[in-house]
């Protein structure tokens, strides 16, 4: 498997709001990836977006700020290119994506186009405005060409959450919009998910929840969309700490999740997140670090940093 991981401590909400602590350390932070990547690749997830203000560049990353300052030695770039626009502008998204390859191409390794398309109610996810199923089989397409115009070697895709009922159609409708070229364009189709943590699962039950959910995905969503053979991805996957949440506990889901998605055959696992946005915030959204806000470790830092060493190639 690859490995990753998200560095920064910016992380959203269900509310549409995104909650943050003390600001990142890049010091602190370098140190930290070094430690979890051991001796191969590595990759650092970054995120940046195209809305309706969004110039011709240069572009920023968002969260973390200035990522390419974490590449090298390794390391590249899971970068993330949000799709925004309140008034369903596909050109200019394209235009935006091919920008980003020309500004990162050359220190990334894997781009997704969009942040999960499939979710409509929250302004933070891209699902949330028009167009978006157009904007990325457009993405995936400009992509894919100006790497190849510029001599990258640059694995692009998208992710969803796990989809299940009406909104299982999400990749297939997506898949019949492109059409055979959009799928063949696809390097890997990625995947958040974050067991146990909105809906309770007994820690006995997880590895095989995992299992079962990885193989539904698999075998009910992604293989009849034409999708079958294609890599997937863990694009983000945490369990936070906090209030009746132990950080003894985190480390056995990160060990369960990523032994089960090792068994099911996924090639790349990122980790959400590497420090906490606010180690003093009890809520859900404020303790998915490995490391707390002031970059002390939690038992699940070494715990993956066990797992990366055993399971990388």
């Amino acid at each position: 498997m690859l490995f990753g991981i998200y560095p920064g401590g910016v992380t959203g909400t269900d509310s549409g709001e995104l909650a943050g602590g003390p600001p990142d350390d890049p010091a602190r932070i370098r140190e930290a990836l070094t430690a979890l990547q051991g001796e191969g690749p590595f990759l650092v997830r970054a995120y940046l977006g195209f809305d309706d203000s969004t110039s011709d560049g240069p572009h920023e990353t968002l969260a973390p700020a200035d990522a390419a300052q974490y590449t090298g030695d390794g390391r590249v770039l899971d970068l993330v290119a949000q799709y925004q626009s309140a008034s369903g502008d596909v050109d200019g998204y394209r235009a935006f994506v091919r920008r980003l390859v020309e500004q990162y191409g050359a220190v990334t390794g894997t781009l997704q186009i969009a942040e999960e398309p499939n979710v409509r109610g929250n302004p933070t996810l891209d699902g949330y405005y028009p167009r978006v199923i157009e904007a990325i089989v457009a993405g995936v397409a400009a992509a894919r060409e100006r790497a190849a115009e510029l001599g990258h070697d640059l694995r692009v895709g998208f992710n969803t959450t796990p989809l299940f009922g009406p909104g299982a159609s999400f990749i297939a409708d997506l898949a019949k919009a492109g059409g055979a070229e959009f799928v063949r364009q696809v390097d890997y189709v990625g995947l958040d998910f974050f067991p146990d943590v909105f809906r309770p699962v007994a820690a006995a039950e997880l590895p095989a929840a995992v299992a079962g959910l990885l193989r539904h995905h698999r075998e009910n969503v992604l293989a009849p969309a034409g999708f079958g053979d294609v890599p997937l991805h863990i694009t983000e996957h945490g369990w936070p700490t906090g209030p009746g949440r132990s950080a003894e506990r985190q480390a056995e889901v990160v060990e369960a999740v990523v032994r089960a998605a090792a068994d099911a055959g996924v090639s790349c696992y990122t980790h959400f997140a590497l420090r906490d946005a606010d180690s003093a915030n009890p809520g859900l959204f404020h303790q998915f670090g490995l490391l707390r806000d002031d970059y002390t470790a939690k038992p699940a830092f070494d715990t993956y940093r066990k797992l990366i060493a055993e399971f990388t190639r």
